[in-house]
């Protein structure tokens, strides 16, 4: 009986490159070739989903990605869609999400979404990693509100179990990368505006590794009601928490005072930060929170100084954590009212200017040093939020592909 022998495409030559530097070769492709290599052999594919293997591949593009865009030049993307998820679908029938350049918003490609939401309206919670997270905006007050993790780049989604409430009020949320467990969370706060006598907050937190939601409480001697102004705008990511505009009713005359409240998502513990200082004095329109260019940034709009306008006002903490490193960097001028959407990357405004009586609604981008605006021909309301390729989700054993 005759030896059986390997194929002489699989013999390993004198000059071929050892399984490390191959293995660190592909932690430097892109997610959607990574994935076509994993068909190559069973090794190669053991090797591709392992979690070793995924974060390896996530630091690598994440310092690129740093390196390329320190100085806001870069050319990082964002993927932006409507609300109004019906208004958008494609030939198959799916609504669409639109990844873009973060610099410019030109159009990259298209990412059909492969599920559905039973409102039909839905927004972006937030990014991490490449990793997604979507949730229905049309059932805000229901108990089976839908919500999703999605990672375009590799096909693959997960629909997250009921909430552990046992109802839910009107709800914002958060989600984040957990840093020190190399996991995932979604913040989900349930609050009930205007009821009498006051109904407290719930939290609750889900765990990817876990696959399950769990009650938190809050950690702080007053009582803290989460704003629901602006819930369709991200919850923050900066220095490992969450962030959002808070009213807290202090002493024993119930005194009313906005704060920021921040949630650190290694230790679950609740913070609460000052405002600027000046930055409550003023008349305004809206206010919000974001992240610019890595900090804490805090956002108010209002009537301008100068008659018949509008801008923005731009305060950056410096130092988190520091209340003396708020800084007033920017004051955005804008001559129509506008709704803010997201900041990008690089750190320019994108607003909506609403429809008037004799102007249409439109899309303005505004770079926050030069003040230069580019108009967008878009539709319809949008929610923004940061992309880049990843593996996240790939080890996952309860995920669907498509």
């Amino acid at each position: 009986m005759s030896q059986t022998t390997e194929p002489p495409i699989l013999r390993r030559r004198k000059n071929d490159l050892s399984d490390d530097i191959v293995l660190n070769i592909l932690t430097r492709l892109p997610a959607k070739s990574v994935i076509r290599f994993r068909c190559v052999c069973k090794a190669w594919d053991s090797s591709i989903t392992t979690p070793y293997f995924i974060s390896t591949h996530l630091n690598n593009f994440a310092h690129d990605h740093d390196n390329d865009n320190g100085n806001g030049d870069g050319d990082g993307s964002i993927i932006h869609m409507p609300w109004h998820l019906r208004a958008t679908k494609n030939s198959s029938n799916r609504a669409v999400c639109t990844v873009a350049f973060d610099l410019t918003f030109d159009r990259i490609s298209e990412v059909e979404i492969p599920f559905d939401f039973p409102s039909g309206s839905a927004h972006i919670v937030g990014s991490c990693n490449g990793l997604l997270c979507l949730a229905d905006i049309g059932n805000l007050n229901i108990c089976d509100n839908v919500i999703y993790l999605w990672n375009p780049s590799i096909r693959k989604f997960k629909k997250l179990p009921d909430s552990c409430l046992g109802r839910l009020g009107f709800v914002k949320y958060g989600f984040a990368y957990h840093s020190e467990n190399n996991d995932y969370k979604v913040v989900r706060i349930s609050g009930y505006p205007g009821m009498r006598p006051p109904i407290p907050d719930e939290i609750e937190v889900y765990t990817l590794s876990s696959d399950s939601w769990r009650r938190v409480g809050m950690s702080l001697r007053v009582n803290v009601k989460v704003l629901d102004d602006c819930f369709l705008l991200p919850a923050p990511l900066v220095s490992g928490a969450l962030h959002w505009i808070s009213r807290v009713v202090e002493g024993e005359e119930e005194h009313k005072v906005e704060l920021i409240v921040s949630f650190d998502v290694n230790s679950e513990e609740f913070r609460m930060l000052r405002m600027p200082d000046g930055a409550m004095s003023i008349v305004r329109l809206q206010t919000f929170l974001a992240s610019f260019k890595g900090k804490l940034a805090f956002l108010t709009f209002g009537q301008s100084e100068q008659r018949g306008g509008f801008q923005y006002s731009i305060w950056v903490m410096r130092e988190y954590g520091v209340l003396e490193s708020w800084n007033k960097l920017f004051v955005v001028p804008l001559e129509r009212l506008a709704v803010c959407i997201a900041f990008t990357m690089c750190g320019s405004l994108l607003t909506h200017c609403l429809k008037t009586n004799n102007q249409e609604q439109k899309f303005v981008l505004v770079d926050t040093e030069t003040l230069h605006e580019k108009d967008f021909d878009i539709q319809q309301p949008l929610c923004v939020a940061n992309f880049m390729e990843s593996l996240a989700l790939l080890d996952g054993a309860s995920m669907v592909s498509y």
